[in-house]
C-alpha cells in the first residue's frame, strides 16, 4: 500500500496555505508553515518575492496537487477516482470530491475519531474499525449511505479508545454523518453537499487538468 512518508507541512507550504496534515499541531507555533510560509527549496523564497505569473496550466496543477495531498493519496489511486467521477451521472468534480469523501479514513476523520486523516489512516489499517459488523483494514474502502462504521469490541480496551469518547466531544461530526459516542459507532446517512466539502477545494480546475 503506497503512501507519502515525508515531512508533511513540507506539502503545506508547497501550496502557500494550511493543510491540517497535522492536526492540532497545525493550530500551534509549532506549526513549520508559521515560521516559513514560502515555497520549500532552494528557491522557494525567491519565486515568492518575484510574485511571478502564474499559468492556467500551473493554477490546474496545484488544484489538483492540493486535493491530493489533503486526502493524502497519491496520483494513480487518485486519477483512477477521477475516472471513476467522470463514468457516473452529474457533475463530474462534485462527484469526485463525494467520491474523496466517502473514503473510509475520511470517515473516521470526519466522524472526529482521530485527531487527522493520517492518524484515522494508522488505526482503520491497523483493524481496529468494522464496517457493518465487518472488521476491514482497507482505509481507501468506499461507504455508501446506511454503512454503519464502528470500533471493534477487542479494541475498546486500549487506552487511547477508552479517552476517544472525551476526545472526539470536541469535535464536529460532518452533518451527513451521524455519530453516537456512547458506542463508539456512526453511520453514513446521505451523500454530502458540495457546502459540506472543504471550500477551498477548486473541483472545476481538477476537471480541467484532466481533461486537457
Amino acid at each position: 500500500m503506497a503512501r507519502y512518508i515525508g515531512p508533511a507541512c513540507k506539502l503545506c507550504r508547497r501550496e502557500g496555505e494550511k493543510l491540517f496534515l497535522k492536526g492540532e499541531r497545525c493550530f500551534t507555533p509549532k506549526c513549520a508553515f508559521e515560521r516559513r510560509s514560502y515555497a520549500p527549496g532552494e528557491h522557494g523564497r525567491a519565486s515568492q518575492s518575484r510574485g511571478e505569473r502564474v499559468s492556467d496550466y500551473s493554477r490546474q496543477l496545484r488544484a489538483k496537487q492540493k486535493a491530493r495531498r489533503l486526502y493524502g493519496i497519491l496520483e494513480r489511486q487518485f486519477r483512477r477516482y477521477f475516472s471513476v467521477a467522470l463514468r457516473k451521472r452529474g457533475l463530474t468534480g462534485l462527484n469526485l470530491l463525494q467520491t474523496l469523501e466517502l473514503r473510509l479514513d475520511n470517515v473516521v476523520f470526519r466522524m472526529g475519531l482521530a485527531e487527522n486523516r493520517a492518524q484515522a489512516r494508522q488505526l482503520v489499517t491497523h483493524g481496529h474499525f468494522l464496517v457493518n459488523g465487518r472488521r476491514t483494514d482497507i482505509p481507501s474502502m468506499l461507504l455508501r449511505p446506511g454503512d454503519k462504521i464502528s470500533v471493534r469490541e477487542g479494541s475498546r480496551s486500549r487506552p487511547f479508545f477508552k479517552e476517544l469518547a472525551d476526545f472526539a466531544e470536541k469535535r464536529n461530526c460532518a452533518l451527513w454523518l451521524d455519530r453516537d459516542l456512547s458506542t463508539l459507532s456512526g453511520r453514513v446517512l446521505r451523500l454530502p453537499e458540495r457546502a459540506e466539502i472543504d471550500g477551498n477545494l477548486s473541483e472545476q480546475l481538477i476537471v480541467e487538468y484532466y481533461s486537457r
